[in-house]
């Protein structure tokens, strides 16, 4: 059968799905805006509620209908009087840009990790202690971490350091970053069978080449014998890096800059329409 796509791609199937999109992005940021919040249990109830009046009214239960009818029409201003405070705040931070105030805060968490990978990898490679991390990205690393120890740890380079003094319990094997904690350390990555990889390197080079084989995972290896920094990337084994190469790399491939300046420039323009109405009303 042969899609008429003529039919199918008209402004009016276009506006529909883009009605959609906009309906469903307010209410992920609706969710993220009251998670961890006590209006998320209101949420859940309302969610319930409408779940009962749907059934009720395929069922047929006329009286169940009504009643959940007038809780729904009482219940918006009950809301609105309990939940004023949540309410405010909400649009106050929906005012002032809070759809990019997820991904500056991201990007501060990216940046402070990118501090604490610099102060051990300068550590580690001057030393030339050995060390292997694994960045998780988009694609799930849980079938690694699980063959390592857990700690789910704030990421600090005085405790990667810690990790990697030769002769300790959790020296031998990587440690997993995941969401910029530590996730676990002491766990066993999948050994590259390429031939490409240089015979001097060992088998942290090779397990770091092998994670970026299956994963979109970033791996920082330091080199025992020679104190090297390299990355792997996709399969991409990047040598010999200096702090300016690897600092560079990571905040290319961590950082979302366009997203920062597109923020900036957000709220320089609200904070200029406001002093503009402030100046109007004196």
């Amino acid at each position: 059968m042969n899609l008429d796509w003529g039919n199918l791609l008209t402004i009016g199937n276009l506006v529909n799905l883009l009605d959609i999109l906009v309906v469903w992005f307010v209410i992920y940021e609706l969710i993220v805006m009251l998670r961890g919040t006590k209006a998320i249990q209101l949420f859940r109830g309302v969610i319930l509620i409408l779940i009962v009046r749907f059934v009720s009214a395929y069922m047929g239960l006329n009286t169940v209908s009504w009643l959940v009818d007038q809780v729904i029409n009482w219940g918006v201003i009950a809301i609105i009087i309990v939940f004023q405070p949540e309410i405010r705040r909400g649009l106050e931070h929906l005012g002032r840009g809070s759809l990019f105030v997820r991904v500056r805060h991201e990007n501060e968490a990216a940046n402070k990790m990118i501090e604490g990978l610099d102060k051990a990898i300068q550590y580690m490679s001057k030393r030339r202690i050995g060390a292997l991390m694994t960045i998780q990205r988009d694609t799930g690393l849980e079938d690694y971490i699980e063959t390592g120890i857990d700690l789910d740890a704030e990421l600090t380079g005085e405790l990667l350091i810690n990790i990697f003094i030769p002769n300790t319990p959790l020296h031998d094997g990587a440690v997993i970053i995941r969401n910029n904690r530590i996730a676990v350390a002491a766990a066993y990555l999948p050994l590259s069978e390429s031939n490409l990889i240089p015979k001097e390197l060992g088998t942290r080079h090779r397990a770091a080449v092998g994670i970026s084989e299956v994963t979109d995972a970033l791996t920082i290896v330091i080199s025992e014998e020679t104190g090297e920094v390299s990355i792997t990337k996709n399969n991409e084994l990047l040598r010999g890096l200096t702090q300016t190469d690897y600092l560079k790399f990571l905040r290319n491939e961590l950082v979302n800059d366009e997203a920062t300046e597109n923020n900036n420039v957000f709220l320089k323009a609200l904070d200029w329409f406001d002093q503009r109405f402030r100046g109007g009303r004196r």
